[in-house]
């Protein structure tokens, strides 16, 4: 490598001013270089992580699809699938598509003025990390290939909605076939499984990817993954809610009867509760929700969604569709006033940022990983989520769709 400080020796300076202005350029130097090897240090860590962490920065951009994988041992999600809102060429090329008429303009109300205070608040925290995705060229050069699939993916076809399933009345008869790897498991997984798939823990206890049969149709069950679909109360794990508004929804005041005094471990809880925009909804979790609880809030993060380019998905001052969420974290207090596992919890940081290319919709990043190092008790943390719309190994999911995205976007991999 070229050092131009080599052609620099004592002769050449002729004066303190030109000293100091060699040692300025010398120092500049050496900061592009160090900021050069970590950026080349972090692709590397991100191609088996799917993690991309900024350097000084409270920043991270995810790729799903990596993430994910690595909860599976034989098979792999189908990038364009998992990508298919941005992979589709299609989208805007309907030339008899209506134009969206212009809304007219209108007076603010109380909770609106209070709504674009507190983006107004954030928006530059979103620029600067927006920015940082901006300037890594590397990164974004392989974000724009994400929709190479590596293999043929599984059949498609219309979903089956568990939904609908769970209401007709032959629900509590239909079945769960469980179809274990042969070469991978111990004696007792040697056998397929037969349960009922309604109300009932259906658990895959192996280290290996199990294939799922349901009315003939094939689903992926992570390693060490389990879900419910149904009501139903389990003691001792880390709590996770998602709420949003696009989807039927119980009325605010059913959420505030979740057992999450129950759902905490005796050494407490880390608990992570997904936000839209409105400003009804915040005011609703940060007055009545958490106290109801027993959370204390502590931390923010915001997922701020892009394009294959690392464009934005809408303009940031879009009042009605802002290209950003939140996660709420807050803890929930256990009966075990003090730990040797939580002497060496992590404090959790505000005002953090993550970057992603958003999946199907209702689909949330992958951040499980990031919320891990911050769960107080054990460090193998027991963890639950509710109103889940896919699986995790080594997770619980409950709700009415926790095998949404568990089909027809997976291949077998090396």
């Amino acid at each position: 490598m070229f050092n131009p400080f080599k052609q620099l020796t004592r002769p050449h300076l002729h004066n303190l001013a030109e000293a100091k202005s060699v040692v300025g350029w010398e120092q500049f130097c050496l900061r592009m270089e160090n900021a050069k090897l970590y950026h080349v240090h972090e692709l590397s860590k991100f191609l088996d992580s799917g993690i991309y962490r900024f350097e000084n920065s409270n920043t991270v951009f995810i790729d799903p699809v990596r993430v994910l994988n690595r909860s599976y041992t034989r098979f792999r999600v189908s990038p364009s699938a998992y990508y298919c809102r941005f992979f589709e060429t299609n989208v805007c090329s309907n030339p008899k598509k209506r134009k969206r008429k212009q809304k007219k303009t209108h007076m603010l109300n109380e909770r609106e003025l209070a709504a674009d205070q507190r983006h107004q608040e954030v928006k530059p925290l979103l620029l600067i990390a927006h920015e940082a995705l901006l300037a890594a060229i590397d990164l974004l050069n392989f974000v724009g290939k994400l929709n190479g699939d590596f293999g043929s993916s599984m059949k498609c076809g219309v979903e089956e909605s568990f939904i609908e399933l769970g209401r007709v009345w032959q629900a509590p008869m239909y079945e769960i076939t469980l179809n274990f790897n042969q070469c991978s498991v111990i004696d007792q997984f040697r056998e397929p499984r037969v349960l009922p798939l309604f109300n009932n823990l259906v658990a895959n206890e192996t280290g290996d990817d199990v294939e799922a049969e349901i009315l003939d149709r094939t689903y992926i069950l992570p390693r060490e993954s389990c879900f419910f679909m149904g009501s139903f109360k389990l003691q001792h794990f880390l709590f996770l809610l998602k709420s949003d508004m696009k989807y039927p929804t119980l009325p605010n005041r059913y959420f505030l009867s979740l057992p999450i005094k129950q759902l905490t471990h005796s050494e407490g809880a880390l608990v992570a509760l997904w936000m839209t925009n409105r400003e009804k909804l915040r005011d609703f979790v940060e007055k009545e929700l958490f106290p109801t609880w027993g959370v204390k809030y502590v931390a923010t993060i915001y997922w701020l969604k892009v394009k294959l380019d690392g464009s934005l998905i809408s303009d940031l001052d879009l009042f009605h569709h802002r290209p950003y969420e939140y996660l709420l974290l807050g803890y929930c207090s256990g009966v075990v006033a003090s730990s040797e596992h939580n002497s060496t919890l992590q404090a959790v940081k505000g005002n953090q940022v993550i970057i992603s290319i958003p999946g199907d919709y209702s689909r949330k990043p992958p951040i499980r990983e990031l919320l891990l190092e911050h769960v107080p008790g054990p460090k193998t943390a027991r963890c639950i989520e509710l109103f889940a719309r896919e699986m995790t190994a080594g997770w619980c999911s409950w709700g009415n769709e926790p095998l949404h995205f568990q089909e027809s976007r997976y291949f077998l991999g090396d």
